[in-house]
């Protein structure tokens, strides 16, 4: 291994990389440069062919690296990989894998024939994260955050909290910079990477300093396959914490999947789990002490006068006031509290934290003000690609009711909860895109439940549904966007779906005020 190193070998040997995605380039990039050293040949299976891929693979190739599309991609490769020379002195076996180490992108499902292919070749498939985290300084620290909803949220904030006590963080992995790439600029002490169950699902060594497991809901059963293994692949984030001198897992006790993993780490004696975790409230919801619950020694919860209170290692900080939080919302008081506790594990300062706490805003796409139409306060939610994101949504406006925009790629989830949830918390619903109809015909079913004045609109496109609800809106209403669903249908993302929402308030105000 590299001196100086998490758990970097002097000698990669062949390494395959699976995917040109974001992260996927992010590697190729911190591997080329090895090629001739550590790296003897740089495979890409670069998938589907786009004006994109095509254009980074002919300046990889130009570099040195083995380049192939499509789903037999893999064979090509490893026949050209077996003409390079090994670096390793070592004479290679004929039933040897063709790679020593493979690198999936996350958008590759394990099922795949591309995946498959890799897994058969490779003697070790590795995600970017783990890669990443090999490489990085032995010193540097990671605080590696997951969950259904919320990541993005907790990783801005707990970054900005670490920043706002003097350390070197960055926030890494599916928010910002690819965690290779941030490892290779050299520029930071203190990781903070959002990590999808895709990207979990390929780890073997990662050992962060702190782990934070958020809500765990299905979502992503068409990668997976079963919630099962969705669930397991979010609880690898755990799976080597006692590996870090001062591992630390700060756990969402109001969700019942991660509490049935607070209770099996309850069951474990200090010695045998080998790190500390701190339950962030209870089966109660998050203003629960799981100290006083069940003699937890650390906890997290909204006490009762709205203050944000971590207890660790034997000494309770009261931080700021959830109504000081500039993020809206009961869910982002939680996710504050995740942040905040993530920080002073990792030794941030308690009264910058709590300074921090204040001055942290709200991200894009998420329930992010974006101005009004005629009095209408407009907010962009479109992150909420599924029906949990939306009821977190729909309850963080107790004083108003909204006028909810649902609607777009469908995800084919049961939408009973949501049609229950908007008639508690909404005034009214407007559906548009592809999942329009069976979104309309879940609240037609449930009509004789909505309250009186409950309206249902229909569109067929954002722009249509933003126009609907404007059309019910007056001084003082609440328009948002939430639409527990993908975006596909209309657009190219939920950024592009978002920004799009953006420029319909802009343009609509602009008309109202001429």
């Amino acid at each position: 291994m590299i001196a100086g190193r998490k758990h970097a070998p002097q000698h990669l040997g062949r390494v395959l990389v699976l995917g040109l995605g974001k992260s996927g380039r992010a590697a190729v990039e911190y591997l080329l440069p090895l090629l001739g050293g550590r790296v003897d040949a740089l495979a890409v299976a670069a998938g589907a062919r786009t004006e994109e891929s095509e254009a980074f693979a002919e300046a990889a190739v130009a570099r040195g690296a083995l380049v192939a599309f499509g789903d037999d991609a893999v064979a090509e490769l490893a026949a050209q990989a077996g003409s390079a020379g090994d670096g390793g002195g070592a004479t290679r076996a004929a039933d040897a894998p063709a790679f020593e180490l493979g690198v999936p992108s996350p958008g590759i499902p394990p099922f795949s024939p591309l995946y498959v292919a890799a897994a058969a070749a490779c003697a070790e498939l590795a995600s970017e994260v783990e890669l990443a985290w090999r490489e990085s300084a032995a010193d540097s620290r990671w605080a590696a955050v997951t969950g259904t909803n919320g990541k993005t949220t907790v990783v801005s904030c707990a970054a900005h909290l670490l920043r706002e006590a003097g350390l070197r963080a960055h926030a890494v992995g599916n928010i910002g910079d690819p965690c290779i790439a941030a490892v290779a600029a050299g520029a930071t002490d203190v990781y903070v990477a959002e990590v999808s169950s895709y990207q979990l699902a390929s780890t073997s060594a990662f050992a962060p300093d702190v782990a934070v497991l958020l809500n765990i809901t299905p979502d992503h059963l068409h990668w997976h396959g079963t919630f099962e293994a969705y669930r397991d692949a979010k609880l690898k984030v755990l799976a080597n914490l006692a590996d870090a001198p001062r591992g630390v897992a700060v756990l969402d006790a109001s969700n019942d999947v991660v509490r049935a993993e607070v209770r099996r780490l309850r069951a474990l004696d200090a010695a045998e789990r080998g790190f500390a975790y701190v339950p962030m409230g209870t089966a109660d919801g998050m203003g629960g002490d799981m100290r006083a619950r069940c003699g937890s020694d650390n906890a997290a919860f909204i006490a009762d006068d709205g203050s944000l209170v971590v207890a660790l290692d034997g000494r309770e900080r009261v931080l700021a006031r959830a109504d000081e939080l500039g993020v809206r919302g009961a869910h982002n008081a939680g996710n504050a509290l995740a942040a905040a506790a993530a920080a002073l594990a990792l030794g941030a300062d308690e009264a910058r934290v709590a300074g921090g706490l204040r001055t942290f805003r709200p991200l894009e796409h998420r329930i992010e003000p974006c101005g009004s139409v005629r009095g209408a306060a407009c907010y962009n939610d479109s992150k909420a690609t599924n029906v949990d994101a939306t009821l977190t949504a729909l309850a963080a406006f107790p004083d108003a009711r909204p006028i909810v925009l649902l609607g777009g790629d469908d995800k084919g989830t049961d939408l009973a909860p949501l049609v229950e949830a908007a008639h508690a918390h909404a005034r009214a619903a407007v559906c548009f895109g592809a999942a329009g109809p069976r979104f309309a015909a879940a609240f037609e079913e449930d009509a004789l439940a909505a309250p009186v004045g409950f309206a249902l609109e229909r569109a067929e496109h954002l722009e249509d549904a933003f126009d609907a609800a404007l059309s019910l809106a007056g001084e003082g209403d609440v328009v948002l966007l939430s639409p527990a669903c993908a975006s596909f249908d209309e657009f190219g993302s939920y950024e592009e779906r978002g920004r799009a929402f953006k420029a319909l308030v802009a343009d609509r105000a602009a008309r109202a005020e001429s």
